[in-house]
């Protein structure tokens, strides 16, 4: 593996998912991209939307693909270091409250998501 830079000085990441198992190359390249950027020191932001708000319920089932690092290990990493969020909307529509979640994550909605992207040097990822 190469070394990764360091992370731009005020620099954060907001990485939003919107795909779950139904869509894992896609699902996985955004924790792929959260987890190496908590990697390299940049304070990450995960929000996981639609279907993707399954790999934040304890004791979830992730999903399986081929050259990729397990999404609940990805996921466990970005909470461990950074902030994931399920949005409030997808949490409700799926009967999950914050209790159902994952250590660390947390449910909130878009005018968070507006605040954390609207932050001086913010960059903003969506898959």
């Amino acid at each position: 593996m190469t070394d990764l830079p360091g992370p731009l000085p005020g620099a954060s990441l907001v990485v939003k998912v919107t795909a779950g198992a139904e869509a894992p190359e896609r699902c996985s390249q955004a924790l792929t991209v959260a987890a190496t950027a908590v990697a390299s020191g940049v304070p990450v932001s995960l929000w996981l939307t639609g279907e993707a708000t399954r790999l934040a319920v304890r004791d979830a089932e992730g999903f399986s693909l081929e050259h990729a690092a397990d999404p609940l290990e990805l996921l466990a990493v970005v909470a461990a270091e950074g902030t994931v969020t399920v949005c409030t909307q997808c949490a409700a529509r799926r009967g999950l409250a914050e209790a159902d979640l994952v250590e660390g994550a947390r449910v909130a909605g878009a005018a968070v998501l507006v605040q954390e992207v609207m932050a001086p040097g913010a960059r903003a990822l969506v898959y």
